[in-house]
């Protein structure tokens, strides 16, 4: 096939998909939410998009739908630009792909959030769909602070200190965009943001109290070394963390 992406393909070639064994979907959710001074609103959506089609190429059996463009991101409102969806409507829109994509054949519907937002809906929607349709399997990747230990112990690998490798717009997500779309990375702007303890203590807070609480720019780690060649490998190692992760649960 050309493509693994079926909003590139046409309804034919991705029912002979399925027909020939490609049971699997994975779905992206991201956001449209502010990602400090230099990056762009739309990072967790692009970078969901590419680790998704990486993990479909990774497993050899999957298709890849419409990556969840907009997300939860009240937290990050007090910045311009930023778009958020209630909890009710986030779960709302699963329901729907799930509904969508388990009449079509799909077995295994996985869904992968790049955004901290967006794990407690997705969990809630995953439980609430699985017991709805105990004929298929239903997943979403929902430890997100075992999403972040994954990307500092890859970033460590290159001496890259979790505090600068960042939660939001750091040192890691700087390098991914480098890597995905350079031309919408403002790199004038490069500054460090937030670069305490980042625990569910401090979690709960900016949650709570908005991103503003921690950082006053929108960035929890420091993108001033950012690297367009470790941005490229940090997509392709998480990409393989979340391949496992998906295959421990037999999905695959």
């Amino acid at each position: 096939m050309k493509t693994l992406r079926m909003e590139e393909m046409n309804w034919v070639d991705i029912k002979k998909a399925i027909d020939d064994g490609f049971k699997t979907v994975v779905i992206g959710v991201g956001s449209t939410e502010q990602h400090g001074p230099h990056l762009p609103t739309k990072t967790d959506a692009i970078i969901a998009d590419v680790l998704v089609n990486l993990i479909v190429q990774n497993l050899k059996n999957a298709l890849q739908a419409r990556t969840i463009k907009v997300g939860c991101s009240d937290h990050h409102l007090p910045f311009s630009g930023t778009i958020s969806l209630k909890k009710s409507t986030l779960k709302a829109i699963i329901h729907d792909y799930i509904e969508s994509l388990q009449k079509h054949g799909f077995e295994n519907i996985i869904f992968i959030p790049t955004h901290g937002g967006n794990f407690n809906p997705l969990k809630e929607a995953v439980e609430e769909a699985q017991e709805k349709y105990p004929g298929i399997k239903i997943f979403g990747f929902t430890d997100l602070l075992g999403f972040v230990e994954a990307e500092d112990k890859i970033a460590a690998e290159f001496n890259i200190t979790k505090e600068v490798a960042g939660a939001h717009a750091g040192e890691v997500e700087t390098s991914q965009m480098l890597a995905i779309a350079e031309n919408l990375v403002e790199k004038k702007r490069f500054q460090p943001g937030y670069l305490g303890v980042l625990g569910e203590e401090e979690i709960e807070k900016l949650f709570k109290n908005g991103m503003p609480s921690l950082t006053k720019i929108g960035i929890i780690g420091d993108p001033t070394n950012a690297s367009k060649k470790r941005g490229k490998i940090y997509l392709e190692k998480i990409a393989e963390f979340l391949t496992d992760e998906i295959k421990k649960h037999k999905l695959a």
